[in-house]
């Protein structure tokens, strides 16, 4: 077991954390008991008690039960955050079920993947992506479709700017098979017994779909449950607290640290649909909201609001995240707005949320931090797969309780997944890192996106930390290009910040003044903006793939 971390682990937390024997609906059946009068979520200003939030997945579990759906199965849930997803995915829960969450920018075309790699019979959606659901009922291959409008939970006036998928009226449910949310509510069915338990499947999120087709994570209640608790414990949130909850639901991390946890302990979740740096400011402090887990492209903007310190965010006791490494001088201003340090952290899909988070006492900048409760971590060489020692780069590894079981209907994928060490099964998580003596975790990149110039390894993640420390930078993504003699060149497309002037030439010049020769961006496109995936991350993987088919093309 890997404890060189122990060191720096929190004074005042175990190292071994003992999880529920129960399923996640539990959770909420619980606080529901202990909090009945408690908002469970704030919706642009309306309010829904955890009793109302507990009776609604009651009803919504029975209609599922009626029409179905057994242990076991699972049924998609494609929409955005919105009161209908925190319902329907307990909803699911409740009736025995495994939660599909899906992306809802996903098209029919990319739904039908879902479909049929699941099985599902019944899909819960928001109204605005009808559309792209419409052609799967049309050919059979979906039975019913649940159609929710998010506005019909905002039942309070309010002067927060709503989203259009918000503020749009209720649509006509016209068409066979396809049911609204509010008749489902009120047909009066009632879920049977609750019958699964720890061991039993729970969420099926998706891989990003790097190497062919997006692949299903099998995800047991345990392992759902185990980020959710470690959340709590780790961040020292109360059932007083709240969250405030702007990372995407069908994503692990939004799920997790925005919806699970909260639910857990009883305390109250300030929702938004879509990311506002205003409405969250304004939601921050009307609520007194204490914890806030983003990515860094959120903090980032919200810091970049030349009116930000307009807004009282001293309620502020936790603020981290993830998706990228937080820029030296951004967590600066933080620091000097809110008196925190980001706390920064390490998961995927795979792994239901953090494996890895910064201890709050002694958070390092730009690192993936420690293991968590009961999480072995190690670094192992890409080849040969031998342990690797301090300072020493190669591929993180994990086991712990929120590790995936594996993909899908994917055996060989599975198996190709992990890894046995010292007799016990490891995670491969394909990213490239080193941990130091103290056992704090940096991530150097993905294994499939290093640059190889003339034979010089290049990790684009280390070159854009380096070119964050650029004053006029606001957001860096290096990407490989062709070189007509090293074979792979760097590229380093940038967005300035608000009335910076800096050209191309001058960044290049920076760029040979604070980093080795061969990590100098050969080329450096200055843009208005960086592509964002719906989770709010920078789209590399676009951005090289245009570079390349552009290269081609002449």
């Amino acid at each position: 077991m890997f404890d060189r971390h122990h060191a720096v682990w929190p004074a005042d937390l175990p190292h071994h954390l003992g999880l529920p024997q129960t399923s996640v609906y539990s959770n909420l059946a619980v606080s529901a008991l202990r909090y009945p009068d408690r908002p469970a979520l704030i919706y642009y200003d309306s309010p829904l008690s955890y009793r109302r939030l507990d009776d609604e997945v009651q009803a919504l579990a029975g209609y599922l039960q009626h029409h179905g759906v057994a242990r076991g199965d699972r049924v998609l849930l494609f929409m955005q955050n919105a009161p209908q997803f925190v319902i329907a995915y307990y909803a699911i829960l409740r009736a025995n079920a495994v939660v599909v969450p899906v992306n809802p920018m996903n098209q029919a075309a990319e739904l039908a993947h879902y479909v049929e790699d699941t099985d599902a019979t019944i899909c819960i959606c928001g109204q605005e992506r009808l559309d792209a659901v419409a052609p799967l009922l049309a050919d059979g291959r979906l039975a019913q479709v649940i159609v929710a409008a998010y506005g019909e939970y905002v039942q309070q006036a309010t002067d927060l700017d709503l989203p259009a998928e918000v503020a749009a009226a209720p649509q006509p449910m016209d068409g066979e098979n396809i049911v609204a949310w509010a008749t489902a509510l009120a047909a009066g069915h009632w879920p049977g017994e609750l019958t699964v338990g720890p061991d039993d499947l729970a969420v099926f999120p998706y891989s990003s779909g790097t190497t062919g087709a997006p692949k299903g994570c099998m995800h047991t209640h345990r392992g759902v449950m185990a980020t959710a608790v470690h959340g709590v414990y780790w961040s020292r949130s109360t059932s007083e607290g709240s969250t405030l909850s702007t990372l995407p639901y069908f994503h692990v991390t939004g799920m997790q640290n925005g919806m699970n946890a909260p639910i857990f302990i009883g305390s109250t979740i300030v929702l938004m649909t879509r990311w506002d740096r205003r409405t969250a400011a304004r939601l921050i402090e009307r609520y007194r909201v204490t914890r806030w887990t983003n990515i860094v492209t959120m903090a980032i903007d919200m810091l970049s609001d030349p009116e930000i310190e307009s807004f009282d965010l001293s309620s502020l006791e936790n603020i981290g995240g993830g998706g990228a490494a937080m820029p030296e001088a951004v967590s600066e201003k933080l620091l000097q707005l809110t008196g925190l340090r980001y706390m920064e952290g390490y998961g995927l899909s795979e792994t239901m949320a953090a494996t890895h988070i910064n201890p709050l006492g002694a958070p390092r900048a730009q690192c993936l931090g420690i293991p968590v409760f009961d999480v072995d971590s190690r670094v192992i060489d890409t080849e040969t797969g031998a342990q690797l020692g301090p300072d020493e780069v190669g591929e993180i590894v994990s086991r712990g309780p929120q590790i995936f079981v594996g993909y899908w209907r994917r055996p060989e994928a599975t198996e190709a997944a992990f890894i046995e060490i010292d007799g016990e099964r490891f995670f491969r998580t394909g990213d490239i890192g080193y941990y130091n003596e103290l056992g704090y975790f940096f991530i150097v990149d993905r294994v499939k996106r290093m640059i190889n110039a003339a034979g010089y390894k290049v990790w684009p993640a280390e070159v854009e930390s380096l070119m964050y420390a650029h004053p006029e930078i606001r957001e860096a993504c290096v990407v490989s290009t062709p070189h007509e003699r090293r074979g792979e060149g760097v590229k380093a497309c940038v967005v300035l910040v608000e009335g910076a002037s800096a050209g191309a030439g001058e960044i290049q010049a920076w760029c040979r003044d604070n980093m080795a020769a061969y990590k100098v961006p050969g080329q450096i496109d200055i843009r208005e903006s960086l592509p964002r995936s719906p989770t709010g991350k920078v789209m590399w993987r676009a951005l090289q793939e245009l570079e390349w088919a552009a290269a081609q093309a002449d």
